[in-house]
């Protein structure tokens, strides 16, 4: 699904989950760009339904896309780089580093929005465990984005 702005992204995944429908959020590819660096994919079969449930909080695609040919295939959001010690996440424009040993956010950076001193300095010193959830702290693209990399830092270290 393709949105108008990232706003309309991020109501539409906030609404998706709650509905426990398996969803991604992508960078979409060039083809389809509009503006808006983001772009949801979800199993084309639930297009339908998926489209009844944002109908009711008023949340319009600009347009569904099926993916049918690779120039259209969504771009992976998501840079892992090991640098031994440390282990960074990038999502998007937003990066998170933790120390591997003490699991302790020791960078956050990328982004140009006004809030992101405010979340590298509630984040930076503390076990990712511990760390605020962006999500809860941040208000704008770099808070949302620094939220998807949490997530999947998380992720990263607990397998």
């Amino acid at each position: 699904m393709v949105f108008e702005n990232t706003s309309e992204v991020i109501r539409c995944e906030t609404i998706l989950k709650k509905g426990d429908w398996r969803i991604r959020v992508m960078g979409p590819p060039p083809e389809i760009r509009t503006g808006c660096d983001l772009v949801i994919e979800f199993p084309l079969i639930e297009e339908l339904e998926i489209l009844r449930a944002l109908e009711t909080e008023n949340i319009f695609p600009l347009k569904v896309v099926p993916v049918s040919g690779p120039l259209l295939e969504p771009v992976n959001i998501f840079f892992t780089k090991d640098y031994g010690q440390f282990l960074m996440v990038r999502a998007a424009n937003m990066k998170i580093t933790v120390d591997k040993t003490s699991m302790t956010v020791v960078n956050i950076s990328g982004g140009g929005c006004p809030d992101v001193p405010y979340l590298a300095g509630e984040m930076i010193g503390k076990p990712l465990d511990e760390a605020p959830a962006p999500r809860s702290i941040g208000h704008t693209l770099c808070g949302y984005a620094l939220q998807l990399a949490y997530e999947e830092m998380i992720r990263k270290c607990s397998q």
